[in-house]
């Protein structure tokens, strides 16, 4: 952060207009409003009274050190941790606050100061701990200025839960934008705001979309992984991923059919014939629970696609024709029994 940024900042935080500022300074309110839009600099004679009237260090206002390493930040925190077992709150609070004040422009020591010093005082017997709420929010409300997403986003979720322990779930719900559509907390959190403010369908559905995306995605890394076995030749790692795909489809209530798929992948990776040819009947009869979730009361709040008539035909045509094709069916081509069944 640049000089003139930091007495704007503090000039700010003590409510001083630029012309209050320039009269106790003795200079005029057009050469602060230089300063802090990096137009001049003070005079080297005025740095000692802008710090006093700012209340704040000759080492912050010149920002000696622009930026705190990882390591750094890691260590000032243990240190914090290890005072907050040791001192008093209040004490470790003043402290604490000095301490991040000499690196103003790093949100991040900013962010985790606040996140340590707040959970402490939610979990201990702090005397007066919301008196500490203004400086506390005012640090989250700080990282949502970092340049980098990642803290901006841990910030957002720091403010969200600081409203909405205070129950003030519509300033909640105006952090919510700094997370990406993606991200399904904000799903989650849009979905807790809905059940604390008297919009029950809209958490039911908002949870169970939140639900069964989640098992969309939880199968799809199962899948994956499972490819990864095959392609190792581990087939005892195959095999057990398999079975944690049929759980998981049983679990998420999903139907027949997609517990049977993924094990029919592993019979034919297997080449196993019997296994093979019981699971590929047993699929194209299982076809109508394909849509089994949309019955189920996990997801009765959810509103899904109308299939047409045709639909159901037109998947066992698909089968056996995959069945007939597919190079992978090929080591059945012999069997009587397959023969029989895809005639």
């Amino acid at each position: 952060m640049k000089i003139g940024e930091i007495i704007r900042k503090y000039r700010k935080e003590k409510n001083l207009t630029q012309e209050e500022m320039a009269n106790r300074l003795g200079v005029t309110a057009p050469a602060v409003n230089k300063w802090e839009n990096g137009n001049s600099m003070p005079d080297l004679t005025l740095i000692a009274p802008i710090c006093r009237l700012l209340d704040i260090t000759p080492d912050i206002l010149l920002s000696f050190q622009e930026e705190l390493t990882v390591e750094e930040i890691s260590l000032f925190i243990k240190e914090l941790n290890h005072k907050l077992k040791t001192e008093p709150f209040a004490h470790v609070f003043s402290w604490a606050k000095k301490k991040s004040e000499q690196y103003p422009n790093c949100e991040q020591l900013l962010w985790q100061t606040a996140l340590v010093l707040d959970a402490w005082r939610k979990t201990h017997d702090v005397p007066d701990a919301e008196t500490y709420d203004a400086y506390i929010c005012a640090c989250y409300t700080r990282a949502l200025e970092s340049e980098e997403e990642a803290i901006r986003t841990l910030a957002a979720d720091s403010l969200f839960g600081f409203y909405t322990t205070a129950g003030e779930y519509e300033k909640a719900e105006g952090f919510l934008a700094y997370f990406s559509e993606q991200n399904p907390e904000r799903k989650r959190k849009q979905a807790f705001l809905y059940s604390k403010t008297g919009r029950t369908e809209e958490a039911w559905k908002a949870y169970e979309e939140l639900l069964f995306s989640q098992y969309q995605m939880a199968s799809m890394v199962l899948q994956s992984l499972n490819a990864l076995a095959i392609q190792e030749n581990n087939l005892e790692k195959a095999h057990f991923l398999t079975e944690k795909q049929t759980q998981l489809a049983k679990i998420f209530e999903m139907g027949k059919y997609h517990e049977l798929y993924c094990q029919l992948d592993f019979a034919l990776e297997k080449k196993d014939a019997d296994s093979t040819i019981k699971l590929a009947k047993e699929l194209l009869e299982s076809t109508s629970t394909l849509s089994h979730f949309r019955n189920t009361p996990l997801y009765e709040h959810m509103t899904f696609q109308e299939l047409g008539p045709s639909f159901f035909p037109e998947l066992q045509k698909n089968l056996m024709q995959q069945f007939q094709t597919d190079d992978a069916f090929d080591f059945l081509k012999e069997d009587a029994h397959w023969k029989a069944f895809i005639k």
